[in-house]
C-alpha cells in the first residue's frame, strides 16, 4: 500500500509547477503592449476634476441610474450633494462639466440598468465589470455614440450580446468576456470601424463559424484581440486581402481550464504575414500539422504559446534554426517537437521564458544553452534527452526554474549549479544520474525553495556541520544515497512543506530535534529505509496535513495517529491496539498492514476511509459492518486482501464466518484453521513487498502485445513492454498468486490509434486507465459488456479524443465503480451503471436534459445540457455536483440534496431566488452560483466554507 501513498505524494506538485508555468501566459500581454492601459489612462484621466462643477442634467441621470442599481455594500455613498464630478468612480469634462467617465468596476453592483443612462451625450468611457447585473445587455448601450471604452466583462449579464453595438463607430476598447453570453454572426463588428481593442473571452462563438476571421479582417486599427476560451471550431487557412496590420497581440488560447477552442487545422498562412504580431497565444486549441517556420522571423514577436496542441510537430533542428529575434516566451509544450536540440538554440538570447516540456525532444542538451543570458525559466521536463547537464547551465545568472526531470540524463550533476544564485525551483528526478552531491553544489542557492533530486543514483556527500544557504519548501530526495544516519543538516529546515525521504539508505533513528522542525509539513514519506525507534504521538505536524508515509521500516511501540488524509504505517513493529479514536479524524487512506496489532477493529474506522489495508497482524474478532458504509465513498473496494493474514478475523468480507461467540468476544473459536488459512497466505503475498516474484500469465501477455501492436508509441514510452514478464512491463499490475493482469494503466503517455477488442480477453483487470489521445470511435467499441469486463472497477479514458455514441455496455459492466471520460468529442445522452459511484463527463458535447444517476461524485461541467435542473435531485446520494458550463435554464430545485458537499451551477442561465433549502446541507462546503441570473440570499451561507455569489 506504500506505492498508494507515494503515488498520491507526487500528485500535488505537478499541480504546483504547472500553476507556477501557466502563470505567465495572462501576466505576459501587460509586458508586450499597453494598449488596454494607455486607453483607459487616456479616457479616465480628466486633469483637474476638482475645479470643475457638474452640469445638472447629468447629475440627475447620474442620480436616476443609482436608483436602479442594488448596492449592498453602500459602495456609491459618495453619489450625494452638488457636483456629481466629485463623486466615486465619476469623471467630468473640464470646460462644460459634462459627465465623460463612469468607472465602477468590481462594486458588487447588482439588478438593473436604466434607459436614462443614453442621456449622456458626452460619455467617453463606461466601465462595469465585475459585477452582478441581471438579464441581457442592454440594448440602449448603442446610443451611447460618444463611447469609446466600454467594459463590460464578468459583469453577470447573460444571453446574447446584441448587435446593435456595432453600431459604435468611435468606441476603441470593448471587452465583453464572459461565459454567460453568447454570438451567433460577427458581422457586427465590421461597424466598429476605431476599435484597437475587442476581449470576448469565454464568450460562446461556437455558431459564429469562419465569418470571424473574416469580420475581424475588417478592423484596421485593431491591436489587441483576445477570444480564449470561446468553443471556436473555424480557421480560414488564407485570405484574399489582407488588413491585420497593426494585430499585436492574438489570445485563442485555453485559459483556466474554461472552453476552448477547437480548430482541428492547421497554422493559417496568413499568420506568418503579420508582421506587427508581437504576442500569439493559440494554446490547447486542438490545431494540426506542422509549426510554421515563418514564425521564427516575425520581427516583432515576444511571446509565442502553442502549448496543449498534441498534432502540432516541429523538428527542432529546423524550428530553432530560424532568428527568433526578439523573442522571450516560448511554449511548445505537450506538442510534437522531435529531434535534437540544435547549437543555435542558444542563438535566442532574448529569451527568458521556454517550455519544451512533454515531447519527444532526443539527443543532449547544446552547451549554447549557457548563452542564454536573460532566462529565468527553462522547462524540458519528460522528453528523450540523454547525456550530461553542460556545465554552461551554470551562466545563466537569472534562472530560478529549472526543469530536467523524466528523461534518461546521465552523469554527474554539475557544479556550476551551485552558482545559479537566484534559482527558486530545480527538478532533476526520474533520470540516470550518478556521482556525488557536495555542498558546493548548493553554495550560493540562498533562494531554494524546492529540490527534486528522486529516483536517481546520487550519493549525498554532506559533513555533518553544513548549513544550508536556504529554506527548503519541498525537499525531494528519493531513492538518492542519503545515509547511514539521518541528515543533520534539515535541523536548520524551519519551513519544511513536503518532504521525501524513502528509499535513502538511511539506518538510524528520526531524532528527536525533527520533531521541533516538523510543525510545518503537510506531506512526509521517509518509507523503505531501515529507521528504528518509537515515534511521539501524536507527531507533531501542520494542522493540515495531507500524507504521512512511514512504511516499510522498522518503528515500533503504539500507532502515532497524526490527522492527515493519508497514513501508511505498513510493514513495521508497531503493537497494540488500533486506536479506538481513529475515526475522528480525516482519514481517507489507511494502511496498516504487516505490523503486530493486537485486539478488535474499531467500528469508528470506516467512517471515512475509502482505502484500507489491515492484513497480517494479529487483530481478532469479528470485522465491522460498519467498514465501508460510509457515503462519501469513491469507491468501496474493501475486498477479503485487506484483512487477510488475521487468523484471529471473521466475517464479511473474509469466507470465515462469524460465530456468536466471535461477535461476543471478538476472538474466533477456531483461529487459522480451514479457509481462513489460505486467505492469510493469500495476504502475505499480496502485501509482503515480493511483486518481483510474479511472473505474468502467457496468454495475458501474448493479449498486451496484440493491444501494443494497434498502439500509435511515436515518443516509445512502451519501451519496457518486451521480454517474457509482462508483470514487469510499465503500466502493468498482475495478480500476485495467478500472474494475470489486473491493471493497465497508460494514461498521459500521448498513445493513440485503437483499443483493440483483445483487452476485453483480460478477464482479471480490474482498473483501466486508456490513451489519451484515441481517435476510435466508441461505437466501434462493442466489447465493453458485462461478459467481457466482469471484474472491471475503474475505467479513465480521459483526454482521448473518443468520439462517437457511448456504448450501452457501459451500464452493463457489474462492478464498475468509477467512469471518466473527461475531455473527449461525445455528443450523445449516455448511459451509466447502476452501481457506479464516480462519473466524470467534464468537457464533452453532450446536449439534452440533465441527466441525474445515483452515483456519488457527478461532474458534466462545460457540456450542452440544456433545459431545467431535474425536480428528483434531492433524492440522489450525490455528495459532489458540477454542472457548471452548460446551458440550463429555470429556478433552482428546492429538493438540493441533503448529503451533498459540493454544488457547482456556475456558467447557466439559471434564474429565481436561490432556495433557502440549500442552507440546510448541513455537509456543504463549496457554492458557485457565478454568472447566473439567480437573486442572492444571504440565509444560505452561514455553513459554507466557500461561497462564491451570483
Amino acid at each position: 500500500m506504500s506505492v498508494g501513498v507515494g503515488f498520491a505524494v507526487g500528485l500535488l506538485l505537478p499541480y504546483f509547477v504547472f500553476a507556477m508555468k501557466r502563470s505567465w501566459g495572462g501576466v505576459y500581454f501587460a509586458l508586450v503592449d499597453g494598449t488596454a492601459y494607455r486607453l483607459s489612462r487616456e479616457l479616465v484621466c480628466g486633469g483637474t476634476a476638482q475645479l470643475v462643477h457638474c452640469n445638472t442634467a447629468d447629475r440627475e441621470v447620474l442620480l436616476d441610474f443609482k436608483m436602479g442599481l442594488e448596492d449592498s455594500e453602500n459602495r456609491l455613498s459618495s453619489w450625494h450633494g452638488s457636483n456629481c464630478c466629485h463623486w466615486w468612480g465619476i469623471a467630468c469634462d473640464n470646460v462644460t462639466g459634462a459627465v465623460i467617465t463612469i468607472n465602477l468596476p468590481n462594486l458588487n453592483l447588482g439588478w438593473q440598468i436604466k434607459p436614462s443612462l443614453t442621456k449622456l451625450k458626452s460619455l467617453t468611457y463606461l466601465d462595469l465589470s465585475s459585477n452582478t447585473f441581471n438579464g441581457s445587455i442592454p440594448n440602449f448601450f448603442s446610443f451611447l455614440e460618444n463611447l469609446q471604452y466600454l467594459n463590460l466583462s464578468h459583469a453577470g449579464f447573460s444571453g446574447a450580446i446584441p448587435p446593435n453595438l456595432g453600431n459604435l463607430s468611435s468606441l476603441q476598447f470593448l471587452d465583453v468576456s464572459s461565459s454567460s453570453l453568447n454570438v451567433d454572426n460577427f458581422e457586427w463588428l465590421s461597424g466598429l470601424v476605431s476599435l484597437k481593442y475587442l476581449s470576448m473571452n469565454f464568450v460562446d462563438l461556437s455558431k459564429v463559424g469562419i465569418g470571424w476571421v473574416v469580420a475581424l479582417n475588417k478592423l484596421p486599427f485593431l491591436v489587441e484581440l483576445h477570444l480564449a476560451g470561446c468553443r471556436l471550431s473555424n480557421f480560414i487557412y488564407s485570405l484574399p486581402s489582407f488588413n491585420f496590420s497593426s494585430l499585436a497581440v492574438l489570445d485563442l488560447g485555453c485559459h483556466f481550464a474554461y472552453k476552448c477552442n477547437n480548430f482541428y487545422s492547421k497554422l493559417p498562412n496568413w499568420l506568418q504575414n503579420v508582421s506587427s504580431l508581437v504576442s500569439v497565444d493559440i494554446s490547447h486549441s486542438n490545431l494540426r500539422g506542422r509549426i510554421p517556420l515563418g514564425f521564427s522571423e516575425l520581427p516583432n514577436l515576444k511571446s509565442l504559446d502553442l502549448h496543449g496542441n498534441e498534432n502540432l510537430s516541429a523538428s527542432c533542428s529546423q524550428l530553432f534554426h530560424g532568428s527568433w529575434k526578439k523573442i522571450e516566451i516560448l511554449d511548445f509544450s505537450s506538442t510534437k517537437l522531435h529531434g535534437r536540440l540544435p547549437t543555435s538554440f542558444g542563438n535566442m538570447t532574448s529569451l527568458f521564458f521556454i517550455d519544451l516540456s512533454w515531447n519527444g525532444i532526443k539527443g543532449e542538451i547544446p552547451n549554447s544553452l549557457g548563452q542564454l543570458k536573460n532566462l529565468t525559466h527553462l522547462y524540458l521536463d519528460h522528453n528523450l534527452l540523454q547525456g550530461p547537464i553542460p556545465a554552461s547551465i551554470g551562466n545563466l545568472k537569472h534562472l530560478a526554474y529549472l526543469g530536467l526531470s523524466l528523461n534518461k540524463l546521465n552523469g554527474t550533476l554539475p557544479e556550476s549549479l551551485g552558482l545559479l544564485s537566484e534559482l527558486y525551483y530545480l527538478d532533476v528526478s526520474v533520470n540516470e544520474l550518478t556521482g556525488v552531491i557536495s555542498e558546493a553544489h548548493f553554495l550560493m542557492l540562498s533562494k531554494l525553495k524546492y529540490l527534486l533530486l528522486s529516483t536517481n543514483s546520487l550519493i549525498f556527500n554532506i559533513s555533518s556541520n553544513w548549513v544550508p544557504p536556504f529554506q527548503i519548501l519541498q525537499l525531494d530526495i528519493g531513492s538518492c544515497h542519503l545515509g547511514p544516519s539521518f541528515p543533520i543538516w534539515l535541523r536548520s529546515q524551519k519551513e519544511i512543506d513536503a518532504l521525501h525521504l524513502s528509499n535513502c539508505s538511511i539506518s538510524d533513528s528520526i531524532p528527536n530535534w525533527f520533531w521541533g522542525i516538523s510543525g510545518c509539513i503537510s506531506l512526509l514519506d521517509v518509507s523503505s529505509n531501515h529507521l528504528e525507534g518509537h515515534l511521539p504521538n501524536p507527531l507533531n505536524l501542520i494542522p493540515i496535513a495531507e500524507v504521512v508515509d512511514l512504511s516499510n521500516n522498522h518503528f515500533e511501540g503504539t500507532i502515532p495517529l497524526p490527522d492527515v488524509s493519508a497514513l501508511d504505517l505498513s510493514n513495521n513493529q508497531f503493537s497494540g491496539p488500533v486506536p479506538k479514536n481513529i475515526g475522528q479524524n480525516r482519514l481517507i487512506f489507511l494502511s496498516l498492514s504487516g505490523n503486530q496489532l493486537t485486539g478488535a477493529i474499531p467500528t469508528s474506522i470506516g467512517r471515512n476511509v475509502e482505502l484500507l489495508d489491515l492484513s497480517r497482524n494479529n487483530l481478532t474478532g469479528s470485522i465491522p459492518s460498519s467498514i465501508g458504509n460510509c457515503v462519501e465513498l469513491e469507491m468501496t473496494t474493501f475486498s477479503s486482501s485487506s484483512f487477510a493474514g488475521n487468523s484471529g478475523l471473521c466475517g464479511d468480507p473474509l469466507s470465515l464466518k462469524c460465530s456468536d461467540d466471535d461477535s461476543n468476544n471478538g476472538r474466533s473459536n477456531d483461529g487459522s484453521h480451514g479457509e481462513g488459512k489460505d486467505e492469510a497466505d493469500e495476504g502475505e503475498l499480496v502485501c509482503g513487498g515480493i511483486a518481483q516474484l510474479v511472473h505474468c500469465n502467457a496468454a495475458d501477455r501474448e493479449l498486451l502485445l496484440d493491444i501494443k501492436m494497434a498502439l500509435e508509441d511515436f515518443e516509445n514510452r512502451l519501451s519496457s513492454w518486451h521480454g517474457s514478464n509482462c508483470c514487469h512491463w510499465w503500466g502493468v499490475d498482475c495478480e500476485i498468486v495467478t500472474g494475470t493482469v489486473i491493471t493497465i494503466d497508460q494514461a498521459s503517455l500521448n498513445l493513440g490509434r485503437e483499443i483493440r477488442p483483445s483487452l476485453t480477453k483480460l478477464k482479471s483487470l480490474t482498473p483501466f486507465k486508456g490513451w489519451n489521445r484515441m481517435v476510435a470511435a466508441l461505437n466501434k467499441l462493442p466489447f465493453f459488456s458485462r461478459v467481457a469486463f466482469c471484474c472491471l472497477v475503474s475505467v479513465d479514458i480521459s483526454g482521448s479524443s473518443l468520439h462517437g455514441r457511448i456504448p450501452l455496455g457501459f451500464s452493463e459492466l457489474p462492478n464498475l465503480k468509477s467512469l471518466k471520460l473527461y475531455e473527449g468529442r461525445l455528443p450523445n445522452p449516455w448511459n451509466v451503471t447502476p452501481n457506479a459511484n464516480f462519473v466524470d463527463f467534464i468537457n464533452n458535447y453532450f446536449k439534452g436534459p440533465t441527466p441525474l444517476s445515483d452515483v456519488l461524485v457527478l461532474d458534466l461541467s462545460n457540456n450542452q445540457f440544456s433545459g431545467p435542473i431535474p425536480n428528483n435531485i434531492g433524492q440522489t446520494r450525490l455528495i459532489f455536483l458540477s454542472l457548471s458550463g452548460n446551458q440550463l435554464t429555470g429556478a433552482i430545485p428546492a429538493s438540493v440534496g441533503n448529503y451533498l458537499q459540493l454544488l457547482d451551477l456556475s456558467r447557466n442561465n439559471l434564474t429565481g431566488s436561490i432556495p433557502s433549502s440549500i442552507g440546510n446541507c448541513v455537509g456543504l462546503k463549496v457554492l458557485d452560483l457565478q454568472n447566473n441570473n439567480v437573486w442572492r440570499n444571504s440565509k444560505i451561507y452561514g455553513r459554507v466554507t466557500w461561497a462564491f455569489n451570483p
